[in-house]
């Protein structure tokens, strides 16, 4: 008997790099063994910052043109250092409580460190929350004693300044008390420890969150209105106001979906199967199915000797006229079991999502028995889904 691919590690996804879907990350190298990855929206925002600030300082300082943006960019470059420095104060204390990183992006409005696995007491949680804004803190106080120690209106005294002022400004803003920011994360954890629920804990911190960044945006306009704020400056801030909502919309959506875990019942989700011999014209397998009094039958297809050895593959079975069907095996239509990832009918429902996001497929089978080999059902990602996610529209079944 052919040996299914099983899942049988699912408690720490391993995944070489950062989510990095829908956003074009590349790696650029590794520090003290962590991946690095830049976003191209980073590239937007130093092209952005080089011209705006050596304008800034060619103005200031009286520097001819080509000099101006030299050190624009060398600016850039310092704020990257100072970003890239926030992070590595999470993902180095993360690793101090044994909390493995699997990578650091950097994009358009700072960075963000990839974990395996989330915190597991309240104290680490606020400790890695704490540390990368402490870090900006410390690199603000320390351009702060250079700016203070150099002559007024010189090239070092600009650059130490702005770097002063921009990691100051992070270490603040970072601290807010909700999701995504840092300080949203030690506010999780101080209600985690009170409630004793870290997903509710979650949800209030993220609700934090979008209370700040609807504050944010009145002040701005508030701001702007008064001519205090350029429209540049109310744009940026839109911006980020945007990204925080939608941070916190996200760790919104994972706190309700995280409590519906338990409910992620492989027995219960499992669709019949309905087997027909290998040969077996398409038009035929699917009148064997309508006939079925089963709910949400799978077709899957056997050897002569009756072993199970492919799937049907539903939207390619759509995708045949309906005249050709009587004409068309179903094995062309099939997916072959081998191809198809194997959960075992044990899994608690965190252990099932954890396996659905290392190893994404859009279907499953159920396997039980001695070394879960005997295939019990078809798990489709579609109804683990519509578990965890209720509201959500669904698409028509092919």
């Amino acid at each position: 008997m052919r040996s299914l691919r099983s899942i049988d590690r699912v408690e720490q996804p391993s995944r070489p790099q950062p989510r990095t879907a829908g956003r074009p990350a590349r790696p650029v190298g590794h520090v003290l063994r962590i991946p690095i990855y830049m976003n191209s929206s980073m590239l937007l925002l130093a092209a952005l910052v080089t011209v705006v600030y050596g304008n800034w300082v060619r103005a200031e300082l009286d520097l001819p043109d080509p000099l101006g943006y030299l050190v624009g960019l060398g600016f850039v470059v310092c704020l990257l250092g100072s970003v890239l420095l926030h992070e590595l104060g999470h993902a180095l204390t993360a690793r101090r409580y044994r909390i493995g990183v699997r990578g650091i992006t950097l994009e358009l409005l700072g960075g963000w460190t990839e974990m395996d696995r989330d915190a597991p007491t309240p104290k680490v949680d606020a400790l890695v929350s704490l540390a990368g804004p402490l870090v900006s803190l410390v690199l603000g106080g320390l351009a702060t004693v250079v700016t203070l120690a150099l002559p007024d209106r010189t090239l070092g005294d600009q650059v130490a300044f702005q770097l002063a002022a921009s990691n100051l400004l992070v270490a603040i803003f970072n601290v807010l008390p909700g999701l995504p920011l840092d300080g949203g994360r030690a506010l999780r954890a101080g209600l985690w420890a009170l409630i004793k629920d870290r997903n509710r804990a979650t949800e209030a911190a993220a609700w934090s969150g979008r209370a700040i960044a609807f504050a944010c945006m009145v002040v701005a306009i508030w701001l702007y209105r008064l001519e205090l704020v350029t429209l540049f400056g109310l744009a940026f801030v839109i911006l980020v106001v945007f990204t925080l909502w939608q941070g916190a919309g996200q760790s919104i959506r994972l706190a309700r979906m995280t409590r519906r875990f338990p409910l992620v019942d492989l027995a219960a989700l499992a669709r019949p199967l309905l087997t027909v011999p290998a040969g077996t014209p398409l038009g035929e397998a699917q009148r064997r199915r309508s006939e079925d009094p089963r709910p949400n039958v799978v077709l899957a297809v056997t050897d002569s000797a009756g072993n199970l050895t492919a799937l049907v593959d539903p939207v390619a079975a759509e995708r045949v006229p309906v005249d050709r069907r009587p004409w068309v095996a179903v094995d062309t239509v099939s997916r072959s079991r081998d191809a198809v990832p194997a959960l075992p009918l044990g899994l608690s429902g965190e252990q099932v999502v954890r396996a659905l996001q290392a190893h994404p497929a859009g279907q499953y089978v159920i396997t039980a028995g001695e070394e879960d080999q005997d295939v019990v059902g078809v798990l489709r990602v579609g109804d683990v889904a519509d578990v965890l996610e209720p509201r959500r529209p669904r698409r028509p079944a092919p």
